[in-house]
């Protein structure tokens, strides 16, 4: 498979053979050639790049096995070596070799320190400079557990650092009423919802896009493209245009929210809609890439992925380091249990935490592929054909299938599904409670009431939910359209009545 990174067909590139970029700097080379890529189906390990690092061979990108799986980045994590030196300082902290001869503390206490630290740092730009401050990014802030990319080839808006709403019976604090109500609809008095729609399009695909723009970037690529139900296609066509890149969306006529695909059109990316369902977009888009030497951006790049981890990480930081019992989210493409989980994996790892949350991957009934395959104790992967008005994970052949099925095994978690219906009732409460969400997002919380009244989540248990995209997302299902029928004279009078 030879592909070309200027993102045209080969016969405009003389067959594939005048490449933007034929070499690479020192600094790309060697953050290339310390990953490694393993496939998830049969565990063969390949690097990160087809080809020498030369003038006679172009390193080109794979996103699969041979076999067909996917594949999962592999690499040692390092600490900085102001940081080594900071943790050598700490009497009584075990020392153990972790990556290669780099001292890390066991503990994980100089990996605490170190993201705490960047945490405090002001997002300032300094005048005439032009550094991109990643540690004001909820993603670059972890970069070391994520793509150590030079600082020059990164594409960062900044994204991240988004909300963690105390919304439980209990540790709701005084003054919040309305959020409240989400715990008592949950019937946890312990609750948390982590709003990745506070990213800067509106989801959490934002997170994976800066990493697999910035290894566009990296590459040398000067198009990029996607299969979307809208989130992926609004985040890509954002950082494409931020980069200077030509972005492509494949989308599934008639099947893509309206302001999504707003998003989409304004960024200024080539849309091509197309007969069929995501899965067939997705298959398309694959052999468009493939072919045209365009780099592909779903959850099938295994950096996007990446990116996706920070959510995990920030969770962890934002509550002190100590996990929750669950970990509860909407499940379409199936990327998010996988980064996420592998996110807590590596973090207890490293010993950033002491312990593994359960996971619970909440599907909507008309597009239950993963379910479906749970409930036969995942002895054959199931696919489906997706209906639901939950549209951001309107999948019914989930990409990540395999490395989310890990998460699940490993942590005695739990696949369930809720109805449109289910889902609807979730959503309106979320949005009475002033923060809101899109229809995919409240499969959570419609989850977790499930989950509560059937004794699987205890009452008392610390959760933690993941709303995954803004209210406007989608700002027709499940949201009044008008304002009602009353119009009535500008009196104080006229009002009282109304009022009354």
């Amino acid at each position: 498979m030879v592909i070309n990174y200027t993102g045209l067909q080969p016969d405009q590139e003389g067959q594939g053979h005048n490449h933007a970029h034929s070499t690479y700097s020192p600094e790309v080379a060697d953050v290339l050639s310390s990953i490694s890529l393993r496939c998830v189906e049969c565990s063969i390990l390949y690097p990160s790049v087809e080809g020498e690092f030369s003038t006679q061979s172009v390193p080109t990108p794979r996103y699969r096995c041979e076999c067909g799986g996917v594949l999962d980045v592999e690499m040692n994590f390092l600490l900085p070596k102001q940081q080594r030196a900071s943790s050598r300082q700490h009497d009584g902290v075990p020392l153990e070799l972790y990556a290669g001869d780099e001292e890390v503390p066991a503990s994980g206490a100089g990996w605490r320190q170190l993201f705490d630290g960047r945490a405090c740092s002001p997002p300032i730009w300094p005048i005439g400079e032009e550094s991109l401050l990643l540690d004001s990014s909820g993603v670059w802030r972890y970069r070391e557990l994520i793509l150590p990319a030079p600082e020059q080839y990164v594409v960062s808006r900044p994204e991240g650092n988004t909300g963690l709403y105390p919304v439980g019976i209990e540790n709701c604090g005084a003054g919040r009423a309305g959020h409240r109500q989400i715990g008592s609809y949950a019937g946890l008095e312990r609750f948390y919802l982590k709003h990745e729609g506070e990213n800067p399009t509106g989801s959490f695909k934002d997170r994976g896009m800066t990493v697999g723009v910035t290894m566009a970037n990296m590459l040398g690529a000067k198009a990029v493209a996607c299969a979307s139900t809208g989130n992926t296609s609004a985040s890509l066509a954002s950082y494409a245009a931020q980069a200077g890149k030509k972005g492509i969306v494949f989308l599934p006529a008639g099947n893509v929210a309206t302001g999504k695909l707003a998003q989409t059109l304004a960024y200024g990316a080539t849309t091509i809609q197309i007969r069929g369902d995501f899965d067939d977009a997705m298959q398309l888009v694959e052999q468009v890439c493939n072919e045209m030497g365009i780099y592909l951006l779903n959850s099938l790049n295994p950096f996007r992925v990446e990116g996706q981890k920070a959510i995990g990480f920030e969770i962890l930081q934002q509550l002190d380091w100590q996990a929750p019992d669950w970990l509860v989210l909407p499940a379409g493409n199936l990327g998010n249990t996988s980064a996420i989980g592998k996110a807590f994996r590596q973090a207890y790892q490293l010993g950033l935490t002491s312990r593994m949350p359960r996971f619970a991957a909440i599907q909507a009934a008309g597009a239950n592929p993963f379910y479906r395959s749970f409930m036969q104790g995942f002895a054959q992967r199931e696919a489906v054909h997706a209906d639901t008005v939950a549209t951001a994970i309107k999948i019914g052949n989930p990409v990540s299938y395999t490395r989310a099925r890990r998460v699940i095994e490993e942590s005695d978690g739990i696949v369930e599904q809720v109805s449109d219906d289910e889902i609807l009732m979730a959503k309106a409460v979320i949005d009475r409670a002033g923060i809101g969400c899109e229809p995919a997002s409240a499969t959570t919380l419609a989850g977790v009431r499930k989950l509560v009244a059937r004794g699987i989540v205890k009452r008392d248990e610390r959760v933690v939910g993941i709303l995954t995209g803004n209210l406007l997302k989608d700002s027709k299902t499940g949201i009044p359209t008008t304002v009602g029928e009353v119009v009535v004279d500008a009196t104080l009078d006229a009002v009282r009545r109304v009022l009354a």
